[in-house]
């Protein structure tokens, strides 16, 4: 009776995961829509931890168990009241490549288990019980293990735990890597015939699963191996891939973790984690596939092609021309005087954290009749929707965003382009310089407004590692400072005419 409530309540579970990622898709419902995902994912680690059943028995170790959920809780809560708005990528990669970690360890749990018992396991997992009910129809209908469904069975679990292990070792090391670049503690860095390694490590993996899954149980001295192989795939996975490409990383890394989730729930028969860990490994992957498309770019070249990096950024044209500066208060009239204006916000923005002071300052300019829009890049900022979560904090409305598509239609028209702390996402190179690491990739043509004001605080390179072409544009005046600072200055001025 239990195991049936259990399996109701998994489905409530599932249910909740559909119904918070639905709500995630409007900012407007997506705090409510990711506490009721939050309070499905309760309710099936609760169901789990007293209802989960085997052979008569239920889970025990509550002290280890309650313990662990409590001292997480404590540290997961402190970082997440913490962590700055620039730092959210950091936090991003870091909690997923815990995710990873614990597919991993469950992974290597499970195989010691299956070493330590030196036979394969009972079947009872989602994926088993589905091939024996799929046999039995080839079988005459007979329910009764068979020698060959053994031995699938077996095989089965074995590529599930070692699947499972290596996904999640691959997605935590890669996301600590990730972590450490955007936090600037290392930088892109390629080993000579870079790509060859991490084919040949890759390769590596395969036949050492192959050969794994054909001995059915092993020391575990074998798994060390194996392990050892995925960490350093991991690390020269991420290693050499440049600044600009790290939303990208960061999305395909997340698919990864909910790929080695699936595993897990397909070894403990659990169905929330089975469906939780879907959503996760397709929505990352969708998003990654978008993201790909927004820089008109293919998923195998952001990963083999260091983009963004060092190497690329020092094949790029030279760019030269005179900067032109403007003053605070020729500043406040283009702007009081437009009668459009548009915003395109950057890691800059996130950085002087802005948001707040530039939503204060849209409003302003909309009591006095200018019309005020954001302009969205995909792959602004340093993870997939970073300005989306930076102006939904400042209580911008949503339909003020404007995507990539609908912001260039208006460009032409616009009066006043307002650049804030964004680069390579409005650098015209991507356009008209073959040469730059970032041609090709779709950018917000800013260029074609009537005047553009830049606020920066100085002239360094963007995270691409490029000088900008728009900077020296005869429609483009520099506003040097920090942003926050600038933007009060400007609000002031503009509130003084």
């Amino acid at each position: 009776m239990g195991v049936h409530i259990l399996h109701f309540i998994y489905l409530i579970s599932s249910i909740t995961f559909i119904l918070g990622l639905k709500m995630l898709s409007n900012p407007k419902t997506a705090q409510k829509g990711n506490l009721i995902a939050a309070a499905g994912m309760v309710l099936g680690i609760f169901a789990t931890i007293f209802l989960y059943e085997k052979d008569g028995e239920h889970l025990g170790n509550f002290v280890w168990i309650f313990g662990g959920m409590a001292i997480g809780t404590i540290i997961g809560t402190m970082m997440a009241k913490k962590v700055k708005m620039t730092a959210m990528p950091q936090m991003v990669s870091f909690f997923n490549g815990m995710g990873g970690a614990c597919a991993a360890i469950i992974s290597i749990v499970e195989y010691n288990r299956l070493a330590i018992n030196n036979t394969s396991f009972d079947g009872t997992s989602v994926g088993v019980e589905a091939i024996g009910k799929l046999m039995s129809l080839f079988n005459g209908g007979a329910t009764t293990p068979t020698p060959a469904m053994d031995s699938i069975s077996m095989h089965l679990e074995v590529l599930a735990i070692l699947l499972g292990l290596i996904i999640g070792t691959v997605s935590f090391t890669g996301s600590i890597i990730a972590y450490l670049k955007l936090e600037g503690k290392i930088g892109d860095k390629s080993l000579p015939g870079q790509q060859i390694i991490n084919i040949g490590l890759l390769l590596g993996m395969l036949v050492l699963i192959g050969w794994l899954i054909s001995l059915g149980y092993a020391d575990m001295g074998y798994i060390s191996i194996l392990i050892g192989v995925a960490v350093l795939y991991g690390v020269l996975f991420v290693l050499p891939i440049g600044g600009a490409d790290m939303p990208v990383v960061i999305s395909l890394l997340n698919s990864f973790t909910g790929m080695a989730a699936v595993f897990g729930g397909f070894l403990y028969n659990n169905q929330a984690m089975l469906t939780g860990g879907i959503f996760v490994g397709s929505a990352g992957t969708i998003l990654t596939i978008l993201m790909c498309k927004a820089m008109n770019r293919s998923l195998t070249n952001v990963i083999i092609g260091s983009f963004g990096g060092n190497k690329a950024g020092s094949e790029a044209r030279e760019v030269g021309g005179s900067i032109k500066e403007i003053s605070m208060n020729d500043a406040a009239v283009l702007s009081f005087y437009s009668q459009k204006v548009i915003i395109v916000p950057g890691y800059g923005l996130a950085v002087a954290q802005a948001q707040h002071t530039c939503h204060e300052f849209e409003k302003t300019l909309e009591a006095n009749g200018v019309s005020v829009k954001y302009a969205i890049h995909p792959v602004a900022g340093r993870m997939p929707g970073h300005m989306n979560v930076l102006l939904a904090e400042a209580d911008v409305q949503y339909d003020k965003l404007l995507e990539m598509e609908q912001a260039n239609e208006e460009l032409a028209t616009t009066d006043l382009v307002l650049v804030i702390g964004a680069n390579d996402v409005v650098n015209p190179a991507a356009k008209n310089d073959p040469a730059s690491p970032i041609y090709g990739m779709p950018i917000l043509e800013v260029e074609q407004a009537k005047n553009i004001i830049i606020l920066k605080r100085g002239m360094a390179k963007g995270y691409a590692g490029i000088e900008n072409e728009l900077f020296y544009a005869d429609n483009t005046r520099m506003l040097f400072g920090d942003a926050k600072t600038t933007l009060q200055n400007l609000l002031t001025e503009v509130k003084s005419l």
